[in-house]
């Protein structure tokens, strides 16, 4: 190669080294902004799902509630039944008594003069029906929500759907459509009908249009859907702030080109690879650390903790590997290691004692993935198990995102698992997520068990899932001084050195065979 032709190419790979790095800090800024923007406008309309979710159901309470009264229809009893109906519940703005759909009676009106509801305009999965109408006895031009069953009517404002507060400075609107008739009955600021159609035509997928960024949610069992948007100032604004962040790093990176090789062969040996390798040879064991009822002493089930055999003989903990599989991106994969593990080692244990159930550590990235609950339908299955016994546990931190974790938690449940929320009291530990997630059993977490003298916080928290009706498990029972205080205070079972540590397969299971009845 003459020198001319080597000044070429050094000259073209100096300015191929430059350029890219600095195009791609552009184009990463640029991706990075818009999505926060996006992910700030989606986790508002989640917020909005959920407000929806939880006004639909204080609706079917109100049904529920109001069925219940046995005496004359539209007696004065009657009247008084419904109308504590409406003033109990926030989001209930009356209650009608109807025959043949034909309101006869409500809580705001002795004899209503309002026409018959027209055949509803859809029914829900647990069989409300449900409607989009302008009747009531007041002569209010405005849309209501009403949703009925056999005798009752209740009618919602659809306005309290979208009563949400923005929790950041981004100035949010909503608005809500239905599906089928395209009509918008309840929004913050006008929304352009241009725009749904738009969304329409683009699959509901995220919509810029105006000056501002529209994305949906959608409300399948009531045939609506949330659109929520906001301008798209901001996004240019922090678009610059992500700029000045990330072109810095693009002009070191176009300097440290010539290492970058070097990095990626030393990843070939990297833990990661051993940790993947692994996987794939299932070199795995799973210890089993008995959970009983501090009442009795009796097992009622075992937690499964995962353990790495490594070469000198020595079993590395998950304290160690889990950190590692999180930031690999291998946790499903190793979460399905693992339960097909528990199937192995207890399933004919489990199909002996049906009262007895292994809970099952998942992580966060489980719940986005559908492999998990097609993994249990099918072992559940082979085994002939209950899935009540298989319990699932998951970190606070797998709780950050309710748009996620909700429906996925619900799922399980409606399949019959119970859920843990696991080490309580050292991640996020909100009571508005304990709120709005319908989960089993909290697990006060061992450092709180550690120190039941001095952490004053324990007692408020065992309270706390007292009053939200969660059964608690506290870990890390050490001492008969902590197990004492624990059933003092209502506790109702407990894991812990005092009563065993975590053990194998065959060490649990005669463990447990002493414990099923200690009295």
């Amino acid at each position: 190669m003459t020198t001319r032709h080597l000044v070429s190419l050094v000259t073209g790979v100096l300015i191929f080294s430059i350029l890219v790095p600095i195009c791609l800090s552009v184009w990463l800024a640029h991706r990075q902004a818009e999505e926060k923007f996006v992910d700030d406008l989606n986790r508002y309309a989640a917020r909005v799902l959920i407000r929806a979710n939880i006004v639909t159901d204080q609706a079917k309470t109100a049904l529920t509630l109001t069925e219940r009264f046995q005496g004359t229809p539209c007696s004065s009893a009657h009247l008084l039944a419904m109308r504590r109906v409406a003033f109990s519940l926030r989001y209930v703005q009356e209650v009608l008594y109807v025959v043949d759909r034909k309101p006869v009676c409500s809580s705001l009106e002795l004899n209503s003069l309002a026409p018959a509801f027209p055949p509803p305009m859809r029914m829900t999965r647990d069989g409300y029906d449900a409607w989009l109408t302008k009747q009531n006895d007041l002569g209010i031009d405005r849309f209501m929500a009403a949703l009925g069953n056999r005798n009752h009517v209740v009618m919602i404002d659809p306005e309290s759907l979208i009563d949400v507060i923005p929790f950041g400075a981004l100035p949010m609107e909503t608005a809500l459509v239905g599906n089928d008739s395209d009509l918008i009955f309840a929004q913050s600021e006008p929304l352009d009908p241009a725009v749904w159609k738009q969304l329409q035509h683009q699959n509901f997928a995220p919509v810029q249009y105006h000056g501002s960024m529209y994305v949906v949610k959608q409300v399948p069992e009531l045939r609506f859907s949330i659109v929520a948007w906001t301008s798209l100032k901001p996004l240019k604004e922090n678009w610059h702030q992500q700029l000045i962040f990330w072109l810095p790093f693009g002009i070191l990176f176009s300097l440290a080109a010539a290492t970058f090789m070097l990095r990626i062969l030393r990843r070939l040996q990297s833990p990661r690879n051993r940790l993947l390798d692994a996987i794939r040879a299932r070199a795995f064991v799973v210890h089993y650390q008995p959970i009983v009822a501090l009442s009795s002493g009796k097992i009622v089930g075992a937690e499964a903790l995962v353990r790495w055999p490594q070469s000198d003989g020595s079993l590395l903990s998950p304290d160690v590997f889990i950190p590692l599989a999180e930031q690999s991106g291998l946790t499903s994969q190793l979460t399905k290691v693992v339960v097909e593990k528990v199937f192995d080692d207890m399933g004919e244990w489990l199909k002996q004692h049906p009262d007895q159930h292994i809970s099952v550590n998942i992580a966060p990235e489980d719940l986005i993935s559908n492999e998990l609950p097609r993994l249990l339908s099918r072992l559940l299955n082979q085994a002939q198990l209950h899935p009540q016994q298989i319990a699932l546990e998951l970190t606070e931190r797998g709780f950050a995102d309710p748009k996620i974790s909700a429906p996925a938690i619900a799922a399980f449940r409606l399949s019959g698992h119970a859920v843990y929320i696991d080490d309580f009291g050292t991640g996020y530990s909100s009571l508005s997520y304990l709120q709005d997630l319908d989960v089993d059993i909290l697990k006060l977490d061992k450092s709180f068990v550690d120190a039941l003298e001095f952490k004053h916080v324990t007692p408020h928290i065992i309270e706390m899932a007292k009053s939200l009706k969660l059964a608690m498990v506290a870990e890390g029972i050490e001492t008969e001084g902590q197990l004492e205080w624990l059933r003092r205070h209502g506790v109702q079972y407990g894991q812990g050195w005092l009563y065993s540590k975590a053990l194998p397969k065959i060490e649990f299971i005669l463990w447990a065979e002493n414990n099923l009845d200690p009295e």
